[in-house]
């Protein structure tokens, strides 16, 4: 597994530098490659993996390979690999985005047949020096271990975090500490294995007229809070591959017919809670019929609702420490979307 990790930290770093990562970019930057492995690296042993340290020293143009005249950073050598030394900003602000997507597998009598939700928590940091944070989650374990039990709380399992978060720390006590990097970066990513009601419920009639048509009615409904609204909702519905002539219906936003993948994608723009909306598409079948046995393809949803996550988590807090004082403010986002999320037809 460790291995695995490694690979995919050295295709990361490789992404970076070539942006496609295929046999042609390595071999017009063989040169690179082999300075990058150098560092990557050392007697068979993962040493520096963080594509923005070796940016600092090890630069390129098209397939030449510079090293900077500048002495190498101090992060190759310290503890904090993955982050330098003397960052400052005029204003210190650390954003957090909680992201949840959610798996749904409904059958065709409508009952859930598998769900979960994958979630990932990711910081947009601009902290000046070596700032400490502390995350704090309602998380079921560590109110478990200080006797707190008050309001909602939630079971992460699967748990991985980024190489900055003391590991020590959190299996002692769930303390997510950590000095982390400078810009963008994935904190932690976790799975809670719950029962989820869909979310978006589609109801489907496809009536198939035999050498004449095929008759297609969707309903969606949003089965979340009032206050809240899915963007860019989109219900892509399977229809025969020798369909053609469509018409369309919709009680808002759009269909549109894509044959080349056999679909009706149905696009609302704003989805609000608590509402209902209905699809009517008819399509002409030719005379011959297609002797080809056609599989049942399920109906699929795409959709992002802000400022909610279905499994209740929250961040209660994110202490900033630094050395100089600085205050320093950090912004919380709660966003979640559709994953693999299929609802299967009789039809």
């Amino acid at each position: 597994i460790e291995f695995l990790a490694f690979d995919v930290h050295i295709m990361q770093v490789f992404t970076e530098y070539f942006k496609e990562l295929e046999e042609e970019s390595i071999q017009d930057n063989f040169v690179v490659v082999y300075e990058l492995l150098d560092e990557l690296m050392d007697f068979g042993f993962p040493q520096t993996t963080d594509s923005k340290i070796l940016q600092e020293y090890i630069t390129q143009e098209g397939a030449k390979l510079e090293v900077a005249k500048t002495k190498v950073p101090t992060t190759v050598t310290n503890a904090v690999s993955w982050r330098s030394e003397g960052i400052k900003y005029k204003k210190n602000e650390v954003f957090i985005d909680v992201i949840e997507s959610i798996n749904v597998l409904v059958n065709a009598n409508g009952s859930v047949m598998s769900s979960d939700i994958v979630g990932s928590i990711k910081l947009k940091t601009m902290l000046s020096g070596m700032p400490e944070l502390r995350l704090g989650l309602n998380d079921r374990v560590l109110f478990a271990l200080t006797g707190r039990d008050k309001g909602k709380t939630v079971v992460m399992e699967d748990v991985k975090f980024h190489q900055c978060v003391r590991l020590s720390r959190f299996e002692s006590d769930r303390t997510i500490s950590f000095i982390p990097p400078d810009g963008e970066s994935e904190l932690m990513s976790y799975r809670i294995n719950t029962h989820v009601k869909p979310l978006i419920w589609i109801e489907s009639v496809i009536e198939k007229f035999s050498h004449s048509r095929v008759e297609i009615m969707v309903k969606a409904k949003g089965q979340f809070k009032k206050q809240s609204v899915a963007n860019n909702v989109e219900v892509r519905v399977p229809v025969p591959s020798d369909a053609d002539s469509p018409k369309f219906k919709t009680s808002t936003g759009h269909a549109k017919y894509v044959p080349e993948k056999n679909l009706v994608v149905w696009t609302i723009k704003s989805f609000p809670g608590g509402k209902e909306f209905l699809m009517r598409a008819h399509f002409g079948l030719p005379s011959v019929e297609n002797d080809e046995a056609e599989g049942k393809p399920p109906i699929t949803v795409k959709f992002e609702i802000p400022y909610f996550t279905v499994s209740g988590i929250q961040v209660r807090y994110m202490k900033i420490i630094e050395k100089s004082g600085y205050q320093a403010l950090p912004w919380v986002r709660y966003i979640t979307q559709s994953g693999d999320y299929q609802l299967r037809t009789n039809v």
